[in-house]
């Protein structure tokens, strides 16, 4: 859907630039580190120091590489994430999490559209698919900042499941909204296909349904015969096991779009079975065990590799924009607005499940992050693609706006964690 970009630069340039950007993200850690500040919005101030500032990275091939970190990234963040569901507790807390994943979605996809189309006047449909695209949550943001503060394990299951699974379904509700935009890009053909003569409102909802069970069914299978290929095959604790394993991930992914269902979300799924594969199947050993604890933290590395590839290679890409102040305040207003409007509403249907204390600091821990900052960056490549002069306006606004929901979000909610912590949950 996005065109190939065409390369004009040499393999220096490329591996200067990974030289820069890895740096880049130990400083940011190292920061993060000493000052208890999370680093994912450092490293984006990191690429816009090396890019736009000091521009040691080329605004070209920053978006050269951005279009493929943007996919094969949030591919890998979505891989490790799967496995950090503990399967009992999300058993035991399921009708909450799919509450936050199906109400709670579509009802903050809703609110922040509302309110970015009546703050910017554009189309509805435009304003739906800002609405769309951070609409989910960052697992990524979530999961060092319990591990620091040590919160109670069934808080942390409920906001940590929810955002590994919102993930995916924020990605594919963003697929369904610029299809509605853009209902004749080439990825509107099987959607529209779905339901020949029917209204693209009602393909939509057939479509967004097909592609979450689809992708169950298929990361399930793929799950199962992973688990009998390492059984058969007996490789439990050799280099082969990491590498098996990326490798069907990878080839998951693939599937999974060539049956156009989702990718990211075959790819949870497969994970989250696999990390949990003595809740499913019955002949567990130890020498499995070690082969998904394995795979477990491998999956972790690289998932880090990614998220500082992703938020560095974003800052890098900002001189792109025309960005004017009135376009800033105006995205701070609706920063502010998806922080402490649509997500404390959205997460009200939970409130008669957990109470109000535990409600409140749910409502108050749902930070947006690399899903929301890679999936914003399409409507303007689309615009770019097409040259269309309204939907590259557009697609600035949305990008604009995206970033600083997804800027303030990760700071404001790290910043007050230990204080919702000790004045909610002790």
């Amino acid at each position: 859907m996005i065109p190939s970009p065409t390369f004009e630069f040499g393999v220096e340039n490329i591996a200067l630039s990974l030289m820069i950007i890895f740096l880049s993200g130990v400083i940011a850690m190292l920061i993060s580190k000493k000052t208890k500040f999370p680093y994912t919005p450092l490293l984006l101030f990191m690429g816009i120091l090396v890019g736009p500032v000091l521009g040691w990275i080329l605004p070209e091939v920053a978006r050269t590489l951005f279009y493929y970190v943007r996919a094969f990234g949030l591919f890998i963040v979505m891989f490790a994430a799967g496995f950090q569901i503990n399967v009992r507790l999300l058993k035991k807390h399921i009708g909450v999490i799919a509450l936050l994943d199906t109400v709670g979605l579509f009802i903050t996809a809703l609110l922040s559209s509302w309110f970015f189309q009546i703050l910017f006047h554009v189309p509805w449909t435009i304003g739906f698919l800002f609405g769309a695209i951070v609409s989910g949550t960052d697992p990524a943001t979530l999961v060092p900042l319990f591990k620091e503060h040590k919160i109670s394990k069934n808080i942390e299951t409920i906001i940590i499941t929810e955002s590994i699974f919102n993930g995916p379904l924020a990605i594919i509700l963003t697929m369904v909204a610029l299809i509605i935009v853009l209902p004749q890009i080439p990825a509107a053909k099987p959607f529209i296909s779905f339901t020949p003569g029917a209204s693209v409102y009602l393909a939509a909802v057939f479509y967004f349904l097909y592609q979450i069970f689809a992708s169950a069914l298929i990361g399930g299978a793929i799950a199962i015969l992973t688990f009998w290929t390492i059984k058969k095959l007996k490789i439990y604790n050799s280099p082969f096991t990491e590498v098996l394993g990326l490798g069907i991930a990878f080839g998951s992914y693939v599937l999974g779009e060539f049956a156009f269902a989702s990718g990211f979300l075959v790819v949870t799924v497969l994970s989250l079975i696999l990390g949990n594969y003595r809740a499913f199947f019955k002949n567990g050993d130890k020498n499995m065990d070690s082969a998904v604890k394995r795979n477990s933290d491998f999956n972790d590395k690289i998932s880090t590799f990614s998220i500082i590839l992703i938020f560095v290679l974003l800052g890098a890409s900002l001189n792109a924009l025309d960005i004017t102040f009135n376009t800033i305040m105006l995205s701070v207003i609706i920063a502010l607005f998806v922080i402490f409007v649509a997500r404390p509403l959205s997460t009200l249907v939970i409130l008669p499940k957990v109470g109000f204390k535990k409600y409140l600091f749910i409502s108050l821990e749902g930070p947006k992050g690399a899903v929301a900052a890679s999936m914003a960056t399409l409507p303007l490549a689309l615009g770019t693609m097409l040259n269309d002069a309204i939907l590259i306006q557009w697609g600035e606004l949305i990008l604009t706006a995206t970033l600083m929901t997804v800027f303030l979000s990760m700071i404001l909610e790290s910043a007050w964690m230990i204080h919702l912590k000790k004045k909610l949950l002790s």
